[in-house]
């Protein structure tokens, strides 16, 4: 769709480029348990990131539907994984809530 070729295997980044918005928020779930939220992100990169996540934060969580569900509150560590995995700064949204 771009052409550019495919052996440069840059589509990861300019799809993550022109991402319209991730949205990162906490929220209170079941038994009041603060989990921390990040939406927006496509289903096929869903699971992904939310591995990397898991793993980098040594927490907890889920994907589902475009949603990934990190038990704990981690909003900095967050946005700052997100960064490195190549996501702009521009397209995150932090939301505090409790």
């Amino acid at each position: 769709m771009t052409g550019l070729p495919k052996e440069l295997g840059v589509f990861e980044e300019i799809e993550k480029q022109t991402k319209a918005e991730l949205k990162v928020y906490t929220t209170r779930q079941r038994f009041k348990k603060l989990v921390t939220v990040v939406e927006g992100l496509k289903a096929t990169e869903t699971d992904r990131v939310a591995k990397e996540l898991k793993h980098k934060l040594a927490c907890g969580g889920t994907a589902k539907k475009g949603f990934v569900i990190l038990q704990g509150e981690h909003l900095a560590k967050v946005v700052d994984y997100l960064v490195q995995m190549g996501y702009p700064k521009e397209v995150i949204k932090v939301r505090r809530t409790e």
